[in-house]
């Protein structure tokens, strides 16, 4: 029997995670199981990035409230919701303090500057808000939950994964955790990688595609080094999301690079 097909998820989570820290420079905050008040939007590290990104503490405070309110579903769907934050997340919020009287734009992502950012990842996020449910990896910008990556080992299909993220944003689990998720990707180590967004059906998730001679000990490690390096998921947050009559989308690999080169040509 193949060693890696009955490899224990835990220990493909841990691989992961090392991944991510090491390769990829993300920092790790740590298994969240027992962690009180696990949500979308961390604000502790959020204010600390913005407070590094010299905003004012009032611009700080103004913002995350309006960043709060609009993580909330309230009677709209998941998909409108999300949709409103998307906005924020891509072109920040506008706040008017007391003191200085005029209006600041406060970027909760800088997307010029990579390194003005701080990419973070955390395990077996528990959340409680309704029954409660447990996401393997969830990933951080700036403290902004914007991807879910759930684990299975090699003898278990990537659907499973699939269809636990898909029961995950139903309301009656943590259909609020998603609001301002991004992208929900399930895989293990034989299948490599597949990816969606919100309210993505089964059938429509995608697995991503890129240099397929390049040898690789796991094609789940591969795919997640190309999708989530830092210039990568930033791009395909910035610039290739899509909200069209009621469904967000997300590029298959090759209309990425297809656009991608486009714009290079453009710009040359």
């Amino acid at each position: 029997m193949n060693k890696n097909i009955s490899r224990p998820e835990i220990e493909t989570q841990k691989r992961i995670i090392k991944l991510f820290t090491n390769e990829l420079g993300y920092k790790y905050n740590g298994d969240w199981s027992e962690k009180d008040n696990n949500t979308n939007i961390e604000a502790n590290l959020l204010k600390r990035n913005l407070r590094e990104r010299n905003y004012t503490d009032e611009e700080i405070q103004i913002a995350l409230l309006k960043v709060q309110k609009d993580s909330e579903i309230l009677n709209n769907s998941l998909y409108d919701a999300n949709k409103k934050f998307y906005q924020l997340l891509k072109y920040g919020c506008n706040v008017k303090t007391t003191n200085k009287n005029k209006t600041t734009n406060v970027h909760l992502i800088s997307w010029d500057n990579e390194e003005k950012n701080e990419f973070s990842i955390s395990e077996e996020v528990t959340l409680k808000k309704n029954l409660e449910r447990r996401p393997d990896l969830v990933i951080y910008i700036n403290g902004i939950a914007i991807a879910v990556l759930e684990l299975k080992r090699s003898s278990i299909s990537i659907n499973e994964g699939i269809r636990q993220s898909i029961s995950n944003q139903q309301s009656r689990f943590n259909e609020w955790f998603y609001t301002t998720i991004q992208l929900v990707a399930a895989g293990n180590d034989s299948e490599g990688l597949m990816y969606g967004t919100i309210k993505t059906k089964a059938k429509s998730f995608l697995k991503w595609k890129e240099d397929e001679f390049e040898n690789s000990e796991y094609k789940l490690d591969k795919y997640i080094k190309k999708i989530f390096s830092k210039d990568r998921i930033l791009d395909l947050l910035n610039n290739f999301i899509i909200f069209d009559k009621g469904e967000k989308k997300i590029p298959r690999p090759n209309q990425y690079f297809a656009i991608a080169a486009a714009k290079e040509n453009i710009f040359k």
